[in-house]
């Protein structure tokens, strides 16, 4: 056995919510690259298929499991049933999410609802779903996306901050719960990320010029950059890692 080998996940099936596009996209490719089965999941039907033919001309294998990561009991249903029909669900992603801004005086309480339900909710949801097939057979790798705002708040993001510092103590409560039943789950922290969803904020110049002044990097980071700390997360490379939220940021949370 060589070291390389506690990063091999040939064999393991991996679900990952909201992976039609953007990081959910790139963690699924990459996650293929180490060997991994994939089960990509959207609400879009078109668009999640569109990106399972992708992947697949790529070589990849993949499954397509379209559900609300938000409706709990769509949630179990689908879960259980791929379960009961295709086999074991080894790795979770849980990287579904959205972002809404506006002045916190402002906000409105059903979009602050939503997002709650879209960020946190969701992670719950389908957390739990796989969760209980992982504990019945003694292992399982749980990944829950984070963020830069898990540590660290901007003006008009104050909902989105509270629902990633929610997601990440939900993530180190799942590992003191599940941790005795042989799961690791840990979070992945990106910091700022060239994305579909960020292509206005990357083309902003008063922006870009303050986020690569701001990062140690000096440099918005590539989704690309993203693989290696999940691979490591689903793997058994980090088999005794439990709780812990890996940040991957360039620094910017590491300096004022």
């Amino acid at each position: 056995m060589t070291s390389l080998s506690l990063f091999d996940l040939t064999g393991q099936r991996c679900l990952i919510t909201g992976s039609s596009q953007g990081i959910g996209f790139a963690l699924a490719r990459g996650l293929a690259g180490a060997g991994a089965e994939l089960i990509l999941n959207g609400r879009n039907r078109a668009r999640l298929s569109a990106a399972a033919d992708k992947l697949r001309g790529e070589g990849a294998t993949v499954q397509e499991l379209a559900f609300d990561a938000t409706d709990h009991s769509a949630v179990k249903a689908a879960v259980d049933g791929f379960e009961e029909s295709s086999g074991p669900i080894d790795i979770l992603i849980n990287n579904a999410g959205l972002q809404h801004r506006g002045p916190l005086e402002d906000f409105e309480p059903e979009d602050f609802d939503f997002l709650m339900k879209t960020n946190i909710n969701s992670v719950f949801s389908v957390g739990q779903a796989v969760a209980k097939h992982m504990i019945g057979r003694g292992k399982g790798k749980i990944v829950n996306i984070c963020s830069v705002q898990t540590a660290l708040a901007r003006p008009g993001i104050a909902p989105y901050t509270a629902s990633k510092g929610a997601v990440a103590n939900l993530t180190k409560g799942m590992a003191t719960d599940w941790a005795k039943h042989g799961l690791q789950i840990n979070g992945l922290a990106p910091g700022y990320f060239k994305t579909e969803l960020t292509a206005a904020l990357v083309t902003d110049e008063a922006f870009t010029a303050w986020l690569t002044n701001r990062t140690p990097a000096g440099r918005w980071g590539d989704v690309e950059e993203l693989v290696g700390a999940a691979v490591f997360l689903s793997s058994g490379a980090s088999s005794f890692v439990n709780g812990h939220i890996l940040y991957v940021d360039g620094g910017i949370t590491a300096c004022l």
